[in-house]
């Protein structure tokens, strides 16, 4: 384990709390070479799992479908330290950082793309808050779901 980890882990509750807290999310993904592949999403945290939505087609869609396992990185940047510093290099960073590696899948079940969906629209535009999708929009929608197998957190003050 590396030394920030060690010394700076999150408590569960501040962990869950920054994934509350932050709107978006980058998804790593494997590409056909063999390459990481980094997007940054919008998601909600429902039942345990990771959720975002997109186009039914493209590189993430791709790459989930040859290989199933990702990395989700939340992370908030609250300040660069630099006061009262000797040398630039002494400066260094506030935050708090969490990562989750799991499963993706794309969800195929209709009524559980319109639970999430739903649960995207009352987080990102809750004024529209239980709006029906129409059929040819749950079905032109993409929704993936990332089962963690793992989450840690970590921070720097």
């Amino acid at each position: 384990m590396q030394h920030r980890m060690k010394e700076f882990t999150m408590e569960q509750n501040d962990i869950d709390a920054l994934i509350a807290r932050v709107p978006a999310m980058r998804i790593s993904t494997i590409d056909a070479n063999g390459y990481p592949y980094t997007v940054c999403v919008h998601y909600i945290r429902y039942d345990g799992c990771f959720y975002f939505h997109g186009l039914p087609q493209g590189e993430k869609l791709d790459n989930i479908a040859r290989c199933p396992k990702v990395c989700l990185e939340i992370s908030e940047l609250t300040r660069i330290m630099k006061e009262d510093l000797p040398l630039p290099c002494d400066a260094d960073a506030e935050y708090e950082s969490v990562v989750v590696r799991g499963d993706a899948e794309v969800v195929k079940d209709i009524s559980e793309k319109a639970k999430v969906l739903g649960l995207i629209i009352d987080k990102y535009v809750p004024e529209m808050s239980g709006f029906t999708l129409p059929d040819n929009m749950l079905r032109g929608t993409a929704v993936v779901k990332v089962t963690p197998v793992s989450i840690t957190g970590k921070y720097h003050k």
